[in-house]
């Protein structure tokens, strides 16, 4: 009777210290700044970005800046409009001429805004 009583608390304290560490611990949470769309927006401009590398910076809204969303939600306009998935793999473009040129001017416009930010 004394074992059942042992192993009983050892699980009952086991189970609680685990209960209390999952209640206490927060999930982990990615902020997408401007600096990583500033990144993807480079790396797109010189065709060294993947599809995937894209749709998932770009594919998750951004909830914490509004302006933040709404540059993403233009770079995911472009990538509908003038996007060219299947020539990545032969290491073009993510998209075509019209679509760099619009994704250059995006980047500049992120680039004075965080610039004003900053100052």
């Amino acid at each position: 009777m004394a074992l059942y009583l042992l192993v009983f608390g050892v699980c009952l304290l086991v189970i609680g210290a685990v209960m209390l560490v999952l209640m206490t611990s927060s999930t982990p949470r990615y902020r997408t700044e401007p600096k990583d769309l500033l990144a993807l927006f480079d790396k797109a401009l010189s065709s060294q970005v993947s599809e995937t590398e894209w749709n998932a910076i770009i594919g998750y809204p951004i909830r914490h800046n509004e302006y933040l969303d709404g540059i993403r939600r233009r770079a995911a306009h472009l990538m509908e409009q003038h996007g060219r998935r299947w020539m990545v793999a032969q290491g073009k473009p993510l998209l075509n001429q019209e679509g760099q040129a619009e994704l250059q001017a995006l980047r500049d416009h992120l680039s004075a805004h965080t610039a004003l930010r900053q100052q």
